[in-house]
């Protein structure tokens, strides 16, 4: 049920990224009312359990799959599942200008990476 619940909430992040701003889409997202039954206590040891295995299971689920894989999707999506179920989050994209551009994106709960920061936690841009 989880798998089938990741591939929806890609399908839908995906449709509506172009047509709405990351900020928008991060918003829409974060504001996700939790389904029956997945409601967790927020800022509670089991949120953070239950956040890192939705990480977990969102990565190997769109690993496998024909998905775009870059980290901002990722993001998103992570944010849909984890607002479901009643757990904060924050996003965070990180960009550096040198020695070449480049930029990431990852969520954060309780302060703590929930995905691969790839070395730009220090270079954070915007936190939604």
């Amino acid at each position: 049920m989880l798998a089938a619940e990741i591939v929806a909430v890609y399908g839908i992040t995906r449709s509506r990224m172009a047509r709405r701003n990351v900020a928008d889409l991060a918003d829409e997202l974060h504001a996700r009312r939790p389904a029956r039954g997945h409601h967790v206590q927020p800022d509670s040891p089991e949120s953070w359990v239950t956040a890192t295995r939705l990480a977990r299971a969102m990565t190997r689920t769109l690993r496998v799959l024909p998905t775009d894989p870059r980290c901002l999707v990722q993001s998103l999506v992570l944010t849909s599942l984890l607002s479901a179920r009643g757990i904060t989050s924050t996003l965070v994209i990180g960009v550096q200008s040198e020695p070449a551009f480049a930029a990431h994106a990852w969520v954060e709960h309780a302060g703590r990476p929930l995905l691969p920061t790839n070395g730009f936690q220090d270079s954070r841009l915007l936190e939604i």
